[in-house]
């Protein structure tokens, strides 16, 4: 992806990007799409029945992801604050998908590979949040 150049290229950044921020970005697009495509893989499972949770909660976090990864390409009026409201919004939404597909990622590579780019943008929410200066210790 483009992001970092694309942030840097706005008029209103000045040539700075904050890295955090575009590698939080491209976390949020990519769990995105990897969550919509562990609920379409957990649907297409013999016993798609026993994984309703999971499909519910990955289709919930592809939402936030791509909101996240929306609103964050975007130099609005926002502050910061509620900024830093969405990306733990954002990574709390990554902790419940990635519990949930742990529990079948035995059983399902397409859970395994899931909760791992769950806890990755997990990560890259809390490290965004955390370079934006607002957050507690």
């Amino acid at each position: 992806m483009r992001v970092r150049e694309m942030l840097s290229s706005h008029p209103q950044a000045a040539g700075v990007v904050n890295d955090a921020l575009a590698q939080c970005i491209e976390a949020c697009f990519g769990c995105a799409q990897v969550c919509m495509s562990c609920a379409d893989a957990c649907l297409a499972e013999d016993r798609s029945s026993q994984l309703t949770r999971c499909i519910r909660l990955d289709l919930d976090c592809a939402d936030a992801c791509a909101t996240t990864g929306s609103v964050l390409s975007r130099r609005t009026a926002a502050t910061s604050a509620l900024m830093v409201q969405m990306l733990e919004t954002c990574a709390d939404f990554c902790r419940l998908c990635a519990d949930e597909c742990e529990r079948h990622a035995g059983h399902h590579e397409h859970c395994r590979l899931c909760a791992e780019t769950c806890r990755q943008c997990e990560r890259a929410c809390h490290q965004a949040a955390s370079a934006s200066g607002l957050t507690g210790p």
